[in-house]
């Protein structure tokens, strides 16, 4: 559905000083002094909670704040799920807030109700690589901005690795030796969370050479047309999954109730298992958790002869269609996306710069990922070609492999909600 271009306007300002608090896993950043009363007050919510984080937003609130003293902006982040959900009534309730942080799946909701303010006219919207200009429009329109490239990667406890006279693994018959070692000296050899290990690795092996063929478009037409189910490209990633439950190369019962970038991050500080499946951009948090700990980030070795990385356009800002101050609000995501800032940014998530001329994070332990990223043997985990909620899909699947249900019920499960999605029932 097409909608109503937003102009961008330059905005009045406003003054202010920035301060952060945080309680738990709630963080807020908020403007403590006393203002005059005509200054412009616009709310930022997103789901970048962690201290380091969020120092980098606040850092880039007062700046934007210094530049335009007659605008205030307060941050709100919640973590993970809740802030989905939160964000869901907020928008429901007519009580959004300005601009918020967006993934694939609540993009496709709120841009069919007509929620988000469209974004082409903003100066930055060029400087993007054509690979996320072909995520971000959608016929012509732009209803989101990404100011990082996460990626998905194996941690490799290289420490542990030695002293076992192990290698990091190049490829799927390698990790799966070296997974069969961890497993008869009885340790569980890879650390998963319940979230986005198993189903980054089945995405990234189900749609592999769809990407190298580069005949993603077609085949995303056609599973957005419903001539075509997921299951057929993702059926070999979750058997690999299955595959891996089954041999103890994972433990189910602890996956089901670790959570991403947290707990995970915790079981892979102490140093007793050799790998981790989860989020590159974590890599600088647990080297300051651990200094002393040897680790490094390589792409998925899921493959017959080498290794791929899973990608996402990430933390991406949308406005609000609704708000109360456009002007204001457009111009503190033209400044949120500067280039210094991107780089400010992607630097500190470990991440790789969406802009043209863009410098992947300097974080040493990442450094791997960096050859696969540029050869292209890379798979988009919530390509904006699909328009189906595969995030939330996939994450059920996962849930339901390490509950024990067979994949064929899985599979059969996925299939139905594809139907449903396309009014095929």
């Amino acid at each position: 559905m097409k909608k109503r271009k937003q102009p961008l306007l330059l905005a009045v300002t406003l003054m202010g000083s920035c301060t952060l608090v945080g309680c738990g896993e709630r963080n807020t950043v908020t403007n403590y002094q006393d203002l005059p009363e005509d200054i412009t007050s616009i709310t930022f919510f997103g789901n970048k909670y962690e201290p380091e984080n969020v120092t980098v937003i606040e850092e880039i609130i007062s700046g934007f704040m210094d530049e335009n003293p007659d605008i205030r902006v307060s941050y709100e982040s919640l973590k993970g799920n809740e802030y989905f959900e939160a964000l869901r009534k907020r928008m429901d309730a007519g009580k959004g807030d300005d601009v918020f942080m967006v993934n694939h799946d609540i993009v496709l909701e709120l841009e069919e109700e007509g929620k988000l303010a469209e974004l082409s006219e903003l100066d930055i919207i060029t400087d993007y690589t054509d690979t996320m200009l072909s995520q971000m429009e959608d016929q012509g329109d732009i209803y989101w901005v990404p100011t990082t490239v996460s990626a998905f990667g194996l941690y490799c406890n290289q420490t542990l690795l030695r002293d076992h006279e192990q290698e990091i693994p190049k490829n799927l018959a390698q990790w799966e030796q070296i997974c069969e070692h961890f497993v008869e000296e009885g340790i569980t050899p890879v650390i998963a969370n319940n979230d986005i290990s198993l189903k980054t690795l089945a995405i990234g092996k189900g749609f592999y050479y769809t990407y190298q063929e580069d005949s993603q478009r077609e085949v995303f037409a056609q599973l957005n047309e419903g001539k075509e189910m997921l299951s057929k490209y993702l059926y070999p990633g979750f058997s690999l999954a299955e595959e891996f439950i089954e041999k103890g190369y994972v433990s189910a019962a602890d996956t089901l109730k670790t959570n991403k970038t947290s707990d995970d991050l915790d079981e892979f500080a102490r140093g007793e298992s050799p790998f981790m499946l989860t989020g590159a951009w974590a890599a600088g948090r647990v080297k300051s958790m651990e200094p002393d700990l040897e680790f490094e980030v390589v792409p998925y070795p899921v493959l017959e002869d080498g290794s791929l990385l899973v990608i996402n356009a990430d933390t991406r800002l949308s406005v609000n269609a609704d708000s109360e101050y456009m002007a204001a609000s457009l111009k503190f995501v033209e400044y949120f996306t500067r280039p210094d800032n991107v780089q400010k940014f992607a630097d500190q998530q470990s991440s790789f710069n969406p802009l043209n001329n863009g410098s992947p994070s300097s974080v040493q332990e990442i450094q791997p990922l960096v050859s696969c990223y540029q050869s292209g043997r890379t798979v988009i985990g919530t390509d904006g070609l699909l328009e189906l909620p595969i995030w939330e899909w996939t994450k059920e699947v996962s849930v339901k492999l390490l509950s024990g249900e067979k994949l064929d019920s899985a599979m059969e499960w996925l299939d139905e909600e594809n139907k449903k999605e396309r009014g095929m029932r």
